[in-house]
């Protein structure tokens, strides 16, 4: 018999191991990959298992060496938190392992015994939907009390009580196996029927902990990533919506061409094949700075032969180092579109487009400026707007989705004398 004392309180210390096991565990992505992994090979399944068996079979170990330290020894909540979740063989491998230190200490019954729960858990894990298991709570009075209520309007079976009565089921058998054969067999017994009760609720208070923290862990990540699907769709969506833009505002340029002009037409029509060319490469969302600015030099080549190189100059002041810096995707060319159509198409006389770049700290900041028309809204007033028209719509929608308040967009147009957008995102290398 053990003293009542050391039952209550190494009931307690058990609750805390396995609370702090389990958050320990949760902190590892290694771990959280292959726990929540929806399939997993042979190699990955005992890499998680080594997860539990390195620490847990030192606690078995340590109630042989450290007096009074019961609850270092939660082997048989183990071997049935892993039958739910991996199955019976995987399970009954982990209950020889996990019980070697007893059997060296002439534990001889818990072998198996810890073979049976792993077969008999296992089974019972392979005959559930998962998110049953992973649904089971450590809550054991408001189980009670839901079955109570939902059986007495429409009989029902519920396989949470069903699995809370098997945990229970299995400690009790192991406390009468060990009255049965003392010293053969590691339980908790005692005298005291309020106590006993205890002990046999313990245990699924031990596995539902673990499953209640690992299943809050679970549903943060399919939430985290659902907002990153919900993000790329919008990206994407986005995405395409800067592709006909410019496809439809481009064949009208050539359309303008064709009959007048047919040798420029027919230029044009083969530097946007380059373009669309490279539209329809499969390419991340992010490309590094040179090679937004080669795809941004293909479009300009379109417009100088529209407007002709008198009328259309292109100017750039771009430091080197800010070549290598990542940007998204078709940042730049919706923003030379706007400022070629709404700033310089305007004047008779065409003008300039000048592409900055530079490091400023942490962030790379990008310009394009124009000595157009700018934007006409309060006459002899300086106007600092988010900018308008589909194209920097989309540009500045594009870089909240991707950065958040990390990132600026900034309009600023003077009117007659031009416009300046500038764009600061954080400095990041492939």
């Amino acid at each position: 018999m053990v003293d009542q004392k050391l039952i209550l309180i190494t009931l307690l210390v058990k609750l805390g191991v396995a609370a702090s096991v389990s958050s320990a565990l949760a902190r590892s992505r290694v771990f959280q990959r292959l726990l929540f992994a929806e399939h997993r090979n042979g190699r990955q399944t005992m890499g998680l298992l080594l997860f539990f068996l390195i620490p847990l079979t030192l606690g078995v170990w340590m109630r042989f060496v450290v007096p009074n330290f019961l609850a270092g020894d939660i082997s048989f909540e183990t071997v049935t938190l892993l039958g739910l979740l991996l199955g019976p063989g995987w399970a009954m491998l982990s209950a020889l392992v996990l019980s070697f230190p007893a059997m060296l200490k002439h534990e001889y019954l818990a072998a198996p015994f810890l073979v049976g729960v792993g077969l008999i858990s296992g089974i019972v894990g392979a005959r559930v939907e998962k998110e049953e298991v992973w649904s089971f709570t450590p809550f054991v009075d408001l189980s009670l009390y839901r079955w109570v209520r939902r059986n007495l309007r429409q009989p029902k079976f519920d396989r949470q009580i069903a699995l809370l009565m098997l945990i229970t089921s299995m400690e009790i058998v192991r406390e009468w196996l060990e009255w049965k054969y003392p010293h053969r067999l590691f339980a908790l017994v005692t005298d005291a029927w309020w106590l006993r009760v205890l002990v046999w609720l313990c245990a699924p208070m031990v596995v539902g902990v673990c499953l209640k923290m690992w299943n809050a862990l679970r549903i943060e990540l399919k939430l985290e990533e659902q907002k990153r699907l919900v993000l790329e769709a919008r990206l994407d969506a986005l995405q395409r919506q800067i592709n006909p833009h410019f496809l439809f505002n481009t064949l009208n340029s050539i359309a303008s061409l064709v009959r007048f002009r047919p040798d420029l037409a027919r230029e044009m029509i083969v530097k946007l094949a380059n373009l669309l060319r490279t539209l329809l490469k499969d390419h991340g969302t992010y490309v590094l700075l040179r090679e937004e600015l080669s795809f941004t030099d293909d479009y300009l080549d379109i417009e100088v032969v529209r407007f002709g190189a008198e009328k259309l100059k292109v100017v750039k002041e771009l430091e080197e180092r800010t070549l290598d810096v990542l940007v998204p995707s078709i940042l730049l060319q919706p923003l030379i579109e706007n400022s070629i159509k709404h700033g310089l198409e305007p004047r008779i006389h065409g003008g300039t487009i000048t592409l900055r770049s530079r490091l400023q700290g942490a962030s790379l900041v990008v310009e394009v400026e124009d000595d157009g028309v700018g934007i006409t809204q309060k006459p002899n007033t300086t106007l600092e707007r988010e900018g308008n028209g589909i194209g920097m719509k989309n540009v500045r929608e594009r870089l909240e989705v991707l950065y958040g308040n990390r990132a600026r967009f900034t309009v600023v147009s003077r009117p007659g004398r031009g416009t300046l957008v500038s764009i600061e995102i954080p400095a990041e290398t492939a």
